[in-house]
């Protein structure tokens, strides 16, 4: 089997600090800490012997729950995700099958539940070192390897086979038994080819018709699928996912670095949605080819995620969340049936609740923020890269010898980052430093470093060393395909905030229960927001990072420009895509543009004027 150019820390070795640690204490006293408590499809799920879903929902909020609850070595959280992982063990059958359903239910059961919880059990492994996990996989994967000969993948499990790589490579480095390559070999054989689809795509405009292969979560998920399969099979893991977020972006790119999909590809419009889903699935995906390639593309590009798409469609609070966000939103309320956007969404899928549309993203959207967090700093075969730029710190043995690694920074809201290095022994490794694409140029300890490449440092460490990344980043107009422009700095895009209020919705709908703080939401405008650019100069403002970063309020970088209302009108709603003219209809205002991840409602599209 092929090597991983960079591999990941565990919880045990690498925990936040600074704004990420505050960032994921508030996601763990919000909705995804507290789901086994106030959501009927966990709290009494099969998988635990209750009666409600038991297929991907326990699975994808255990995915995000293990890492958030030892990254924040939170007794409480840990025991409870125990006790799920001990009751899905319990009904492990005698043959291996570790799925809620009956032997009658096997043979139409959708498999990508087993690839989850494979993907789940590895996680909690890695934070636990529990033995049992490794025997269960094993006798889940050796049921699995023969189930297939005569049931083949269908389904989910057909279109997201790689996700099932993760656990068997990981098993696989435990006991390095040749069926588990093959099992890889008969996923592979199986499941959807995705090389296929994007060497003849057909998915250049949106398509309202539901398919598995304009689904935009398949779409985030399948990035990296030959890339994984390239650890087995052999052959280049970056080419494939290269040209596949070539193609999702120049068809269905928005200004926040993401792609849209509502549920299905939907174009570059800026009134179209994104599934919270597949923001949290490609963040995984840049994660896992950033380890895969050692690139540095993939972490610009996690980054970018991460920063924008990811906290703009959750509320401060992390208590509710949109299942679409819009790059356009100055209001959120439920649609007219007949009259909303979505392709195949519902008419609320854009309001903030607790399950707006479906439910996936009510459970899954907890794995982006501790995912990022083990993705920060990686484990290199010469020593220790950083991946994405966020303050955290590892403890780890490299090279024999106990080193701790922290990287000090409030980036993406300052313009650079330390590394601090203790060696308790001298030891020599090489620290690989990030330099993002996107800067227009960086020092490290004042020698000049490449954007959009690694600066290594090799040496023999001892005591403690800091050295400090000191990156440039220049405001500037980024025109968008719509024919408005939108404008960004270094990682973050900005926008104009629309001043809201919130009306709770309060009720119960399919015996699932709507109440305060896991209420859904209305979000009505108090502030004009039909403006565009009158072009001038965009002066950048740095301010304090608080307690609560990703907010309107707490926003701690700005900028500050000139703008003009226009004629631009909404119905229902929904602004219109483009303004009616060009022309200002008031005179310019300085006014400020916040981060688009701190927005709720915004303007982030917006023309430049005719003078």
């Amino acid at each position: 089997m092929n090597q991983l150019k960079r591999s990941f820390f565990t919880a045990q070795e690498l925990k936040p600090t600074g704004w990420l640690k505050r960032q994921l204490e508030i996601q763990a006293a919000g909705l995804a800490g507290n789901l086994d408590k106030v959501w009927p499809d966990v709290r009494d799920s099969r998988w635990i012997g209750g009666d409600k879903e038991g297929w991907e929902r326990v699975p994808y909020w255990l995915d995000g729950f293990i890492p958030l609850a030892w990254l924040l070595d939170n007794e409480d959280m840990k025991a409870r995700a125990t006790r799920y992982v001990d009751a899905i063990l319990e009904r492990q059958q005698p043959d291996g099958w570790l799925c809620p359903c009956s032997d009658e239910e096997r043979t139409h059961y959708d498999m990508w539940a087993l690839i989850l919880i494979g993907k789940v059990l590895a996680v909690y492994g890695d934070c636990t070192g529990d033995p049992r996990i490794e025997t269960a996989l094993y006798k889940a994967f050796r049921q699995y390897y023969l189930y297939i000969n005569c049931i083949t993948l269908n389904q989910w499990g057909a279109a997201r086979w790689f996700e099932c790589l993760i656990p068997i490579f990981w098993l696989y480095e435990r006991r390095p038994e040749k069926w588990l390559l093959t099992l890889a070999l008969k996923l592979r054989c199986q499941g959807m080819d995705y090389e296929a689809l994007f060497e003849h795509w057909p998915n250049q405009e949106p398509d309202d018709n539901w398919s598995f292969l304009n689904h935009v979560v398949n779409m985030a998920m399948c990035i990296k699928a030959s890339g994984l399969f390239a650890l087995a099979g052999g052959g280049d893991p970056d080419a494939f996912a290269e040209m596949a977020w070539q193609t999702l972006m120049r068809d269905h790119g928005m200004a926040c670095g993401h792609f849209t999909g509502d549920e299905c590809l939907a174009g570059t419009s800026p009134i179209r949605g994104s599934e919270l889903c597949s923001v949290a699935e490609a963040m995984y995906s840049y994660e896992w080819l950033a380890a895969l390639t050692g690139f540095e593309k993939w972490g610009d590009r996690l980054e970018m995620t991460a920063f924008n798409a990811l906290p703009a469609a959750i509320s401060p609070d992390m208590w509710s969340h949109q299942y679409d966000q819009l790059t356009n939103q100055p209001q959120c309320t439920r649609f007219p049936d007949k009259e909303h956007p979505f392709g195949t969404n519902g008419p609320e899928s854009h309001l903030f609740g607790l399950e707006p549309n479906f439910g996936c993203c009510t459970a899954n959207f907890g794995q982006a923020w501790p995912k990022l967090a083990l993705s920060a700093l990686m484990r290199t075969q010469e020593g220790i890269a950083v991946t994405a730029i966020a303050p955290v710190k590892v403890e780890a043995i490299i090279n024999g010898k106990k080193v701790s690694c922290e990287l000090r920074t409030n980036y993406p809201f300052e313009d650079g980052y330390q590394v601090v290095v203790c060696a308790e022994e001298p030891v020599r490794f090489a620290l690989d430093l990030r330099i993002p694409g996107f800067a227009q140029n960086a020092q490290v300890d004042g020698a000049a470093a490449e954007p959009g490449k690694s600066f290594r440092i090799e040496r023999l460490w001892e005591g403690s060393t800091e050295v400090t990344v000191t990156l440039s980043f220049q405001a500037e107009y980024v025109s968008r395909p719509s024919g408005l422009f939108c404008v960004r700095r270094g990682p973050l895009v900005y926008s104009l905030p629309v001043k809201e209020q919130w009306n709770r919705i309060e009720y119960v709908r399919d015996d699932v229960e709507r109440k305060y703080p896991y209420c859904d939401y209305e979000l009505l405008p108090l502030t004009p927001w039909n403006y565009g650019f009158v072009g001038g100069e965009l002066t950048f403002h740095q301010g304090t990072v608080g307690d609560c970063p990703f907010s309107p309020e707490g926003a701690p970088v700005w900028i500050e420009t000139s703008l003009a209302q226009v004629d631009w009108q909404m119905k229902n709603g929904l602004c219109e895509e483009l303004p009616r003219s060009k022309a200002p209809i008031s005179a310019p205002e300085t006014l400020r543009l916040i981060p688009y991840g701190c927005t709720n409602l915004r303007m982030t599209e917006l023309p430049i004027l005719e003078r």
